[in-house]
């Protein structure tokens, strides 16, 4: 009996061991990621929210992508020619490009994405106003583009990095208006979506596309190969920051997008945890104003919003780690080619009494100013409490209305009156790399109804950016930027914030993170 107990005890022993390794072994396949909010919106090219833009960089793939240097490479394109005057650019894809429901990636499917993609982008809008003449479909794996006049921004416009980024995806989706989101989300990308166990506010699942053709060059920022070294990727909706901080500890989550800032010098010292600065050019803060409504239909009343922000108390109360702060007065990041600090009234220092000022004369009539707080997304959710305090002490009457990041998100792309639903300010951020020069800037995108959330009409703006466009040295194009963030100061447009840099959260066997221009991809990356 005690034989028989003993090699049943030492089976059971066995048995136990050999399970927690399936265990181990089936946790090394599984990588689950903390996003910066919640993901509700999944079309990428409807909005310009990061935590859909990052949705996106998952399951599509793009024709050109841009590199650890800032260069643009090719990505789903395997050649590429232009004519000697600039004027007809030829594609060819490469070969076994497939999409996840196993169609293979054409032309035509590549076309339908682009046009999609330029009625909603701000460099998309430039080329399809100004450049593009047609989209020629030359075979089942070759394009064209036909253009009326010359451009150097060809390559920049297809391997935009971010917001909105051309994603390409089968023409039978792509084919959606750019005002309406998609409802089938398939690509070609590395990861695919998994629909059936997609849950809003908990989960979003992805597993490793197996039919996948990466790059055979090495990974560098967002170009090159794209290996995927686990079966599944689970992003972990969770709100609350120090439950996210608990789970990292205790290696329930092998990785946390944006850690609250309270957090840093905490995770710093905490054995286990590496703070990784994927995204090394940074961050921009940023006010948005309602150009179509009462009272910020003024420009004058706009300057006197402006006058009353100081970017010291939002750098401090949101991020107050000051080595992760940098005051910018610019609309353009401190430390890009076309940075200008130069900025007439907007001097980035609060003068509440100035703005008071400019307030009684402009005729504010106290109308009350519905300022947006999203109150999930930690790295900028304390932005309208500075803002709230610094346009009353301005004069403003503020309504401060409390929601989460994705309420904010469809409420922003509404035009009806505040009263009525709408808005008059939203605060956000955007990465050094979208506002880094005029044509990408998305709050320059001032056509109208036709353009970014607050629908600016100004088309010196417009003007200005076809003439960046158009500038053949980089001399002309400072100038043109000079000229164009005075236009913008003048009438507006937005009130630049102050720069910031945003450290992610890993355990420290995790190893292979990309620097990239601030998209948190989760190719390349594995356990030890």
């Amino acid at each position: 009996m005690k034989r028989r107990n003993l090699f049943t005890s030492i089976t059971l022993a066995l048995s136990c061991c050999l399970l927690m390794a399936q265990v181990s072994l089936a946790q090394d396949k599984v990588f689950r990621f903390v996003p910066h909010t919640n993901l509700v919106v999944l079309d990428p090219i409807w909005t310009t929210a990061y935590v859909t833009r990052n949705h996106g960089y998952m399951i599509y793939d793009t024709l050109f992508s841009e590199d650890a240097h800032g260069k643009i490479q090719p990505q789903m394109v395997d050649k590429y020619s232009a004519s000697k005057d600039g004027k007809t650019w030829t594609f060819t894809l490469r070969k076994g490009l497939e999409f996840h429901d196993g169609k293979p990636v054409t032309a035509t499917d590549v076309v339908a994405s682009l046009k999609r993609w330029a009625s909603r982008d701000a460099l998309g809008s430039v080329m399809r106003s100004n450049f593009i003449d047609s989209y020629e479909v030359v075979s089942a794996d070759s394009f064209k583009l036909n253009l009326k006049e010359s451009t150097s921004l060809v390559l920049d416009a297809l391997g935009k990095a971010s917001s909105n980024v051309p994603f390409i995806m089968p023409a039978s989706v792509a084919e959606t208006p750019g005002t309406e989101q998609i409802k089938t989300y398939i690509g070609s990308g590395p990861f695919i979506f998994k629909a059936d166990e997609y849950k809003p506010g908990a989960l979003a699942v992805y597993l490793k596309n197996p039919k996948y053709k990466s790059r055979s060059e090495k990974p560098s920022g967002l170009a090159g190969g794209r290996p995927v070294h686990f079966d599944r990727v689970e992003w972990v909706i969770i709100r609350d920051p120090q439950t996210q901080f608990n789970a990292l500890v205790a290696g329930e989550v092998d990785m946390i997008e944006q850690p609250e800032f309270a957090q840093v010098d905490t995770l710093r010292k905490t054995k286990g945890i590496h703070l990784e600065n994927y995204s090394p050019a940074g961050l921009v803060y940023i006010m948005r104003f309602n150009f179509l409504h009462p009272p910020f239909n003024n420009p004058k009343i706009r300057q006197a919003a402006m006058v009353a922000m100081g970017q010291k108390a939002y750098l401090d109360t949101q991020v107050g780690v000051p080595d992760l702060v940098k005051p910018c007065r610019s609309i353009y990041p401190c430390g890009n080619p076309y940075a200008d600090e130069n900025t007439g009234y907007f001097t980035g220092v609060a003068n509440p009494a100035k703005a008071k000022e400019m307030l009684k004369e402009a005729g504010y009539d106290g109308t009350p100013i519905v300022l947006m707080r999203p109150t999930d997304l930690p790295t900028i959710s304390k932005l309208p409490l500075v803002a709230k305090q610094q346009l009353e002490a301005a004069g403003f009457v503020v309504d401060f209305q409390q929601m989460d990041w994705a309420s904010l998100l469809a409420r922003r792309a509404k035009k009806d009156a505040p009263a009525q639903g709408g808005w008059h300010l939203f605060l956000t951020a955007w990465t050094a790399g979208d506002i880094s020069n005029p044509v990408t800037m998305a709050m320059l995108n001032a056509k109208g109804l036709d353009g970014w959330f607050g629908w600016q009409d100004e088309p010196r703006i417009e003007f200005l950016k076809l003439k960046f466009a158009r500038s053949q040295t980089q001399a002309d194009k400072i100038a043109t930027a000079k000229e164009l963030q005075q236009v913008a100061i003048e009438t507006a447009t937005h009130a630049p914030l102050g720069q910031f840099f945003s450290l992610a959260a890993t355990r420290d066997n995790v190893t292979g993170m990309l620097q990239t221009p601030g998209v948190p991809v989760l190719w390349n990356v594995s356990k030890k």
